[in-house]
């Protein structure tokens, strides 16, 4: 099986391309990825199999190997929001998960257009929250 690194992959979009070490690159889709991972990191160390799609090569199976060296500390803080910026995000997460509460309360589940972009937010502020 091949080996590469993770070029670039975009959660929302659920595609992104792998570099491979003797070869073009490879596309991937999130249906590849290892159950449960929901994303790769570029620079993350993969192995996968490659099988011919419609506009060329795209990988299968992708099994991570290593993940990049994290950042560190100092360069995460620098990048994350300040305290302030984040005050007006959290507070509207909390009206729009208070909305979906609601539903909940109810005995139904959130309408899944609306529970999507929820999702999406609240990826976001773990995302956040985690650097």
């Amino acid at each position: 099986m091949p080996n590469g690194k993770v070029k670039w992959f975009d959660v929302d979009k659920g595609f992104g391309f792998l570099s491979q070490e003797d070869g073009p690159d490879v596309y991937v889709h999130a249906d590849a990825l290892p159950a449960g991972s929901g994303a790769l990191k570029p620079g993350t160390r993969v192995e996968f199999g490659i099988a011919q799609g419609r506009k060329g090569d795209q990988a299968l199976q992708v099994k991570v190997l290593d993940a990049p060296a994290s950042v560190s500390r100092n360069q995460s803080q620098a990048r994350r929001k300040r305290p302030d910026e984040m005050v007006p995000i959290v507070e509207d997460l909390i009206r729009v998960l208070d909305g979906i509460g609601e539903a909940y309360r109810h005995g139904r589940h959130p309408d899944p257009k609306a529970a999507a972009p929820v999702a999406k937010l609240l990826h976001a502020l773990a995302d956040e929250l985690s650097l």
